[in-house]
Parts: structure tokens; sequence; C-alpha cells
């Protein structure tokens, strides 16, 4: 009998362990982690009720995975400027430039009179395999017209590009021939390549463009440096200007081709990241060679974590405009239906300890996107003087004053050159009037020029053609009514852009750049600076007092890679660099 009366309790003891188990959890939950599970339990506990009550009672019925994929970028914007959602569709082509390569037939296109005109044919693609030449007009798209108003960017790319092994069959109209064309083109392997531009500027100096930074650019630069090491390099110029970025590890392995051992390129730091040092490990083949780096308002990111390094080290000069100011560093997150998120965890440092992130306001996306149009109001892009600091001081490793406040202030600066700047050359700009006169004076002359690569005949041979007038009567012709006052004042200024883009509708990337850099001041400045043996920084003397900078030049001018647009006669200057063409 007592043993049964003992039994009696078992389920009341048991009962109260669990009470006492639960209360025990409780207090341990709050007062060790802070509240920090509840809240976040509590606060996806509302989006969860939200999105069923949305569902389950609206007055209209809503499409959820619909509305959850257009919230998420909204919740992302209230934590900083860079932290993004990418959609699972989009996913492939924000990372192809990253990768190196895309799945596609391999032609550089334009729209033109409502038909697919291919620019230039990319090199290593199918479509050079196949015989698809620069000028082609692609007329059908696997047996069906594709001309007309249904002809668009999004379409051609959706028509053209697919899975690997995949074939398209294209219908080819091209000049001098009376009939039709027909290729069957085998999607496969595009490559991209992030270095665009490497030759001699002179009989010593070197020069290599990177207009981005993915997974094929150490191994590219590595060969472009032997590529200038064969034909007599001595001195280097690397540009920059209009390189958004891209992977941090590829500037990293560049800065290290340059530095002696031991020296900080960059370091990062976060809430949950703890501080991550990258260093040179001496192993670097160039730790002596004459270095100029090109910048612009452009240069962000990667960009900038290699022009600080080499600023911050005293290792070569910086000549350009102050850079983007990009200074967080995002991670990618991928979700089971293929989408992405890219999060920032950390802020990146320079080696003199500056986080050349710009300033921002969680939430205030357009003030942040309208940061480099701000720029231009105040002069900054005209004067060295305009350029906005917070004002916090930092010391390169010699001892020169550099600055905080967003960006990589350049040692040298190029203003932007607006001399004969008119509404007219606005408003040609603006409507892309340009760009198509190029391509059609282009198209209309590929018998003539043949394969010329002289940029001096080509040059004389666009002279001889009076392109300006010619362009007038186009832009007339469209639309643009002539104003021959204006017209005579932009002269210079409407020559330079329309051989700039009609060299480049012509030749390949590097001959464009090679005929743009032909007067461009940054690279004519980076030229003495070599020939008088003035890329080393000077520092500050021993014995004064105060360290002195670098003095800064002042030289006049404009890059073809980054093109203005106005606004009520005010100048601006484009965010991001402007894609004329589409890949495909």
């Amino acid at each position: 009998m007592a043993k049964l009366r003992d039994s009696r309790f078992v389920p009341l003891i048991i009962a109260l362990g669990v009470v006492l188990g639960i209360l025990i959890g409780s207090f341990c939950a709050n007062h060790f982690s802070g509240n920090r599970l509840n809240i976040i339990n509590t606060s996806s506990n509302k989006l969860n009720v939200l999105l069923h009550l949305i569902d389950d009672q609206y007055v209209d019925t809503v499409n959820i995975p619909d509305l959850v994929e257009k919230s998420l970028p909204q919740i992302l914007m209230e934590l900083d400027p860079h932290s993004t959602y990418v959609g699972a569709s989009d996913v492939e082509e924000s990372m192809q430039e990253l990768k190196g390569s895309f799945s596609g037939i391999g032609v550089q296109f334009t729209i033109y009179r409502d038909t697919v005109r291919v620019v230039k044919v990319i090199k290593g693609g199918p479509s050079e395999q196949h015989g698809i030449m620069p000028g082609d007009c692609i007329i059908s798209v696997d047996g069906k017209p594709y001309v007309g108003k249904e002809v668009t960017n999004d379409e051609t790319m959706k028509r053209l590009k697919g899975p690997r092994e995949t074939t398209v069959k294209l219908g080819i109209k091209r000049h001098g021939k009376p009939q039709p064309l027909s290729f069957s083109i085998v999607r496969g392997d595009v490559p991209l390549r992030t270095i665009d531009a490497v030759y001699m500027l002179d009989e010593t100096t070197g020069y290599i463009r990177i207009n981005s930074f993915g997974e094929t650019t150490y191994p590219e630069f590595l060969s472009a440096l032997a590529k200038l090491n064969n034909e007599g390099l001595e001195g280097l110029v690397i540009d920059l200007r209009g390189n958004l970025g891209g992977y941090m590890a590829p500037a990293v392995q560049i800065a290290n081709e340059f530095l002696p051992k031991d020296r900080l390129i960059v370091y990062t730091e976060g809430r949950k990241s703890p501080r991550e040092e990258y260093t040179s490990d001496g192993r670097g083949t160039y730790p002596a060679l004459p270095l100029v780096v090109l910048v612009d308002e452009g240069s962000a990111s990667a960009s900038e974590i290699l022009a600080g390094a080499v600023q911050d080290n005293d290792r070569g000069v910086i000549i350009g405009r102050r850079t983007f100011g990009k200074g967080l560093v995002q991670v990618p997150i991928d979700f089971p239906d293929g989408s992405m998120l890219r999060l920032t965890k950390a802020r990146y440092y320079t080696p003199s300890g500056r986080c050349v992130q710009k300033p921002y306001t969680p939430g205030d996306e357009e003030e942040y996107a309208a940061d480099l149009l701000l720029r231009a109001e105040h002069g900054e892009y005209f004067t060295a003087d305009s350029i906005k600091t917070d004002g916090e001081k930092f010391e390169t490793r010699g001892g020169r004053t550099v600055y905080g406040g967003g960006g990589i202030i350049p040692d040298i600066f190029i203003a932007r050159d607006t001399l004969g700047m008119t509404s007219y050359f606005m408003e040609a700009y603006r409507t892309g009037l340009m760009f198509s006169f190029a391509y059609d004076f282009v198209d209309r002359h590929r018998s003539r020029l043949g394969e010329e690569t002289d940029l001096t005949k080509i040059s004389a041979y666009l002279d001889r053609q009076d392109v300006l007038e010619q362009f007038a009567r186009f832009a007339e012709k469209n639309g643009l009514k002539r104003r021959n006052i204006m017209l005579q004042k932009s002269g210079k200024l409407f020559k330079e852009y329309l051989y700039n883009y009609i060299v480049g509708d012509l030749l390949d990337t590097e001959g464009a750049v090679m005929y743009a850099n032909l007067t461009d001041p940054a690279v004519q400045k980076a030229l003495l600076l070599m020939q008088r043996g003035e890329t080393f920084p000077a520092l500050p003397k021993a014995e004064g007092p105060q360290a002195k900078a670098v003095g800064r030049t002042y030289v006049f001018g404009n890059h073809f890679a980054f093109h203005l647009s106005f606004t009520q006669n005010k100048l601006l200057a484009i965010w991001q660099t402007r894609k004329n063409y589409a890949n495909s």
C-alpha cells in the first residue's frame, strides 16, 4: 500500500520538474542572451502573420511569392546601400563578369532602326568560329523573323543566350550580299576579359587597363606583365577609371606584386567579423618598378583597395579624381530557389586606417545615388579645393597626410574639361544620337576602311570625311534641330566624342583605348612623371616639424570611358559606367 501511495505523487513531481525547467530556461534566455532571440522570433512572427493575413483575408488575390520578392530589397535598403537581393533569374547575369565568362553566341550588339546589328564579335566565342562579322544584321532567330518593335535588348539577350551545347539558328543580312545568310551556332562559353587594354605607351612605359576585378583578373594581369616585359617594360600605368570593383582577392594579389614583404595591403573588420589583415608576402616581382595608378569617380571597391594600398605604402602616384567611396564588404548567400543575398559583413580599411566608404543614411538610397551628381554641383570635378572630406587625417607609411571621408583622394588632380559645352551637345549625347551615328558611319565605311588599324591613318580619314557636318545632318534627320552657332562652339568636343565612338566600333576595345589615350591628360601626365622619374611620392623631411603632402597638379581634360550628361544646363556626372552595347 505504501508503494501505491508513493506512486500517486510521481506525475505531480514530473509536472513540477517540467514547469521548473521552463522557468529556468526562460530566465537564462532573458538574462544571458539579452532577449535577442525573443525579439527576432517576435518580429519574424509578425512578418509571417502579416503574409498569412494578406493571403487569407485581403480583398484581392495576391501573389505572395511575388510580394516577398519585392519586399526583400526594401528591407535590405534599411541597412546600407550595398546589401542587395538578386532574384534567381538575374543571378547568372549578375555573376558573369565576376566569373569571367557566360554562355551564349559571343557577339556585342546594338539595336539600330528596329534591327539587331552586330558591333563586335567576341574573340574566342562561338560566333567568331562560325564566321559572324561586325556589321551583320540579325533578321531572324530560329526560323522566325526578328525585326520591328518587338526587338529589345532584353528580348535579344533572351533569344541569343542559353545553355551550353544548345543551338540557335540566325538569319543574317550582310552588306554586299544580295541574299540572307543562314548560320547555326552552338552556344558555348564566351570569355569576358577583365583587362581590355595592354600595350606600351612609349618605349619603356607599359599600360594596363582593368575594367573589373573577377576570378580571371590576376592571371590576366600576370599575362599582361609578361607581354610588356618582352617589350621593354621599365615603368607601369594601371588604369582603374570606371572600374566599379568586384572581388577583393585579385586586388590584393596585384598589390602584392609591387610591395616588399610584410606591408599591409588592406584589412577588414565588422561586428561579427574580427579584424583580418592582408599583407604582402615578399614574392612580388616588381617591388621597385615605377608605378602610376589612374582613378576617377567611377573607381570603386576593389579599385579603391588597390589604389589605397599603393598610396598608403607610398609605392606610387595616384592620378585622377576622388574615387567613388565604397568600403563595405559583401558576402554572397544562396537561397534554395537559386536567388542570392549579398549581405554587408564588414568594412575594409586602407593600411593607414582609412575606411573609404562615403557617408550614407540607411534607407535613403536616392541621396546616396545622387552623391556623384552633388560632387558636380559643388565643383569637385573641376578643382581639387572643392573636394569634401570629414577632416580626419591619416598618415601614409612615409608620413604623408591623407584624408578620410569617402574615397581615395588622388595625389595629382585631373579636372573634367567642359570647354565648348552647349545644350545642343547635351541633347545629342542624352538622346544617344552620337552612338547611333558612329555605328551608321562605320557600317557605311567598312569597305573603304577595311582592316585598317593604324590610328593616325584612321584619324586622317575621319578628318577628310568632315564627320561633324555629317553628324549634324544625321541628327537633324533624326529629330535634333540644327544649331549652327552651338555646333561651331562645341565642334572640338563633338569631334572628340564622335571619333572615339567611331574608332571604338571599328576596332577592338584596346584599339579604342589606345586612340583615346593619345590625347588623354591623365595618361600624358603619367608619362611626364615617368620621364622625370617622379613616380615615387615625395616624403616629408625627417627634420621638418610638419609632414607635407605631395603637391597637387591641376590638369584639365576628360576620359572617353566616362561621359557627361546634363540637366537644366548643369553638369551631372554619371555614377556608374555606361554600357553602350549589350553582350550575348
